[in-house]
């Protein structure tokens, strides 16, 4: 009754709909005329991330509502604007949830603004990022068009599903007005073990544990300990818990929501993060020592204990890069320096979307 009702009262808010549409196109269209740039927000809660950009601020927290949940279905279309507790509030009724776990930063967090961002949490490495997830979108582009891509099943058209391309794209292409999403069964029973371990050991565990049968959904190693969370039936995870050993943690939920949301310790204590992002096996020697290490050691974050060109360089000796997270260095990049080739996809692909550069202009790059 509480799905129907949610969609039954949303439907007489259509005027609103085309209201805000009409309003949102209009504005994109005159900031084509006079050349200022949109800022496109929702509740701001991670307005620290990605490079500085201004602009006339396009405010989405007013255009919220769940339109379309089918419990049945697993499927789930909300507005922009919609706060992400009162969605995971309305998933849990149903004994459903947000499998990739999706960091609010915030109270006031919008669904917009976790898919602009495309982060995802501590249970990203077995259960797959927000872009696998992303089913379909309603957008408007950098010339007041009002768009749809991708809809209500995994695969719908032939060709490239051109809506996971919002995920992550941090709002350069596009103000995303609509979102459907897959979502999950949550899982009956969890418990949160953990190991003293040195690092090495640490990450030889996870990788060796994540390509076996024990139901691991979250890996985590921060203070010389490491941390696993089993997901399954009660029976199962206290037959696995006592042939792994360990320690049961009591708090389990709240340590990986202190991850999540980076509440934990190892994130206050360190205002410039660093988000290295490497294969899950590989050792980045000293480094390794200062980072807190998820997702089986593909995800690592470091303070400022390194420079950034001693940082970008070790990662990329290995294949991968690193993101300056939180905190601002002068003359330092966001993100880590592309390839040549895909840096030009990705302008082609803003070009395409955004031809005169009106949405978040530099969040992504100086240049565009």
């Amino acid at each position: 009754m509480e799905v129907i009702f949610l969609m039954t009262v949303w439907k007489g808010f259509s005027t609103i709909v085309d209201e805000f549409i009409d309003e949102c196109a209009e504005r994109v269209r005159q900031a084509r005329i006079t050349g200022e740039p949109l800022l496109v927000q929702g509740s701001g809660s991670k307005s620290f991330y990605g490079q500085a950009c201004s602009g006339s601020l396009l405010e989405t927290m007013g255009f919220q509502g769940v339109i379309d949940y089918e419990p049945s279905e697993l499927i789930l279309t909300a507005r922009c604007g919609t706060p992400l507790f009162e969605i995971e509030a309305l998933l849990a009724s149903q004994g459903q949830f947000l499998a990739f776990e999706p960091p609010s930063f915030g109270a006031s967090a919008t669904l917009g603004g976790a898919v602009a961002c495309g982060l995802s949490g501590p249970r990203r490495a077995t259960a797959g990022s927000l872009r696998d997830y992303l089913l379909g979108v309603r957008m408007i582009d950098g010339q007041g068009q009002d768009l749809r891509f991708g809809g209500q099943v995994m695969k719908n058209v032939a060709g490239y599903d051109v809506s996971r391309l919002m995920a992550g794209a941090m709002g350069t292409l596009g103000l995303l007005v609509e979102m459907t999403l897959r979502v999950m069964p949550r899982p009956v029973h969890e418990r949160t073990l953990s190991f003293d371990l040195s690092v090495t050991d640490a990450v030889q565990t996870m990788n060796r544990l994540m390509a076996s049968s024990v139901p691991v959904s979250a890996t985590c190693y921060v203070n010389h300990r490491l941390y696993l969370r089993l997901s399954g039936l009660p029976d199962e995870l206290e037959n696995q818990g006592s042939s792994l050993g360990g320690d049961l943690v009591c708090e389990g939920e709240q340590f990986w929501s202190s991850l999540r949301e980076q509440t934990h310790a190892f994130f206050q204590e360190r205002p410039l993060l660093w988000r290295l992002s490497v294969p899950s096996p590989v050792s980045l020697g000293a480094l390794d020592e200062h980072c807190l290490i998820e997702w089986a050691g593909a995800l690592r974050w470091l303070g400022g204990e390194y420079t950034a060109g001693q940082i970008r360089q070790a990662v990329a000796a290995v294949g991968g890069h690193a993101t300056l997270f939180r905190g601002k260095l002068e003359g330092i990049p966001v993100f880590h320096p592309q390839p040549k080739a895909i840096h030009e996809i990705q302008r082609r692909l803003k070009r395409e979307f955004d031809p005169d550069g009106i949405f978040n202009r530099f969040r992504m790059a100086p240049d565009f």
